[in-house]
């Protein structure tokens, strides 16, 4: 979310910029493929959310498509993209988040589709409400989902990524809860570079854990057909 529908539509424009060159480094290992066009999922809500501010709020399509991307769709996307990306030792404990994911996605779905979501203009911020029965469960399989799943990965880079995120994600919350400004737009656009610098440092073939030297997670690469560690 950003402070006026301008900005969203610039932040959005330039972040799935930034994630088109994500996925484009990406190629190389399949399965980084869904983390890498996560930068490209966030600039499209920006983008939708500037169709909101364009709207003045209200319960109409545009309101309902940036709900659906933040609320269901991200919880089962990040815990998903981090079990493809992450090193195979840590994948059995990512089942927890990705659990996590599955049921809070499904009631999150559940509930948009029985329920409608408004937005409302509050100053340089927009407010959405839903009316969630049990919230603060919800809240909590939301956030172990997606920043859990990113500390838990067991790769730095990603670790790295999951802090900003929910360092990020606090402020701009903090900020939006004045209704002073919102500020989660300048955490994705960070948030994606973070992710492109990542991406950028990964080679195919290679192990990633966190006690690699190579930085961002990177370990050693393989060379093809030896399975000892050196590459000549």
């Amino acid at each position: 979310m950003c402070w006026s529908a301008t900005a969203d539509l610039v932040a959005g424009v330039g972040i799935a910029a930034v994630g088109a060159a994500t996925v484009i480094c990406a190629a190389r290992r399949p399965g980084d493929l869904p983390m890498a066009a996560l930068p490209l999922l966030l600039g499209a809500h920006q983008v939708v959310e500037a169709a909101v501010w364009h709207n003045g709020g209200g319960t109409g399509p545009a309101t309902l498509l940036w709900a659906v991307i933040a609320l269901p769709l991200l919880a089962l996307w990040v815990p998903v993209a981090v079990l493809c990306a992450a090193p195979r030792h840590a994948r059995r404990r990512l089942v927890i988040p990705l659990a996590a994911g599955v049921a809070t996605s499904a009631a999150l779905a559940y509930a948009l589709a029985a329920r409608t979501v408004t937005a409302e203009i509050r100053g340089h911020t927009v407010g959405y409400s839903l009316g969630l029965p049990g919230a603060e469960v919800i809240v909590l399989g939301y956030l172990l989902a997606t920043i859990g799943s990113l500390l838990m990965s067991g790769d730095r880079g990603l670790v790295l990524f999951g802090v900003l995120v929910g360092a990020g994600a606090a402020v701009s919350f903090a900020l939006w809860r004045q209704e002073s400004i919102s500020t989660w737009c300048a955490v994705a656009a960070l948030s994606s570079a973070v992710l492109l610098l990542w991406v950028g440092r990964r080679r195919p073939g290679t192990e990633v854990g966190v006690s690699g030297p190579g930085g961002y997670g990177s370990g050693r690469e393989r060379s093809p057909g030896r399975s000892d560690g050196r590459t000549g």
